[in-house]
C-alpha cells in the first residue's frame, strides 16, 4: 500500500467521521477543494468538483447548520440525518479512496466511511435528545453550535493534516467508550 493510498484513506476515515456532526459540510469542503484541485477525487465522481454541485453542497451546508439551530427542527433533521450521514460517510470514502481495488474501496466506504458517520451521528443524536430532556429544547442550538464547530475542525484537519484527522476519530471513539462503560456501571450500580 503506497503513502498516496494510506493518505486517501485517513482523508475519507476523518470527512466521513465528520459528516457524523454535519452532513454536507464535509461533502461541501470535498467538492470545494476538487473545484480547486487541493484533492484529487476517483474518476467516477468527479461531479463533485463542479460548478453546480458545488452550489448545492453549498446551499444544503447553510440550510443544514441553521435548521440545527431551530429546536424541534434539529429533531426532525436527526431522524433522516442518520441514515444520510452514513450515505454521505460511504460517499465521501469511496469518492477519495485512491489505487484501490472497487471490491477493497467499497468495504472500506461502508465499512470505515459509512460506519464511522453513522455511529457518530447516531451517538451525537441521542445526546440532543438527552439535551432536550434535561433543558426542554434550550441548549439544543448550544449544541448543535459545538456540533458544528467539531465538524468544521475535523474537515480542516482532514483537509490539511487527514492522519492527524484520524488520531482525533480514534481519541473521540475512546472517549465515547469510555463514557459508555462509565455510563453502564453506573446504571448497573444503581439498579442493585
Amino acid at each position: 500500500m503506497t503513502f498516496t493510498t494510506l493518505l486517501s484513506i485517513a482523508l475519507g476515515i476523518g470527512l466521513a467521521a465528520s459528516a457524523g456532526f454535519r452532513v454536507f459540510l464535509p461533502l461541501f469542503a470535498l467538492s470545494l477543494s476538487a473545484y480547486f484541485g487541493l484533492w484529487p477525487i476517483n474518476e467516477n465522481w468527479q461531479w463533485l468538483a463542479s460548478t453546480p454541485a458545488l452550489i448545492i453542497l453549498g446551499v444544503a451546508t447553510l440550510v443544514e447548520i441553521g435548521a440545527y439551530l431551530i429546536p424541534f427542527i434539529d429533531h426532525l433533521l436527526d431522524t433522516v440525518a442518520v441514515p444520510l450521514a452514513g450515505l454521505a460517510g460511504t460517499a465521501i470514502m469511496a469518492s477519495t479512496a485512491a489505487d484501490l481495488s472497487p471490491a477493497v474501496t467499497w468495504t472500506l466506504a461502508v465499512i470505515a466511511g459509512g460506519g464511522a458517520a453513522a455511529a457518530i451521528k447516531g451517538a451525537a443524536a441521542t445526546g440532543r435528545v438527552a439535551s432536550t430532556a434535561t433543558t426542554g429544547g434550550l441548549a439544543n442550538p448550544v449544541v448543535a453550535a459545538a456540533e458544528t464547530g467539531t465538524a468544521l475542525i475535523m474537515t480542516v484537519l482532514s483537509l490539511f493534516v487527514p492522519f492527524a484527522a484520524v488520531l482525533l476519530v480514534l481519541l473521540v471513539a475512546f472517549w465515547g467508550w469510555r463514557k459508555y462503560r462509565r455510563f453502564q456501571r453506573s446504571k448497573h450500580t444503581a439498579a442493585l
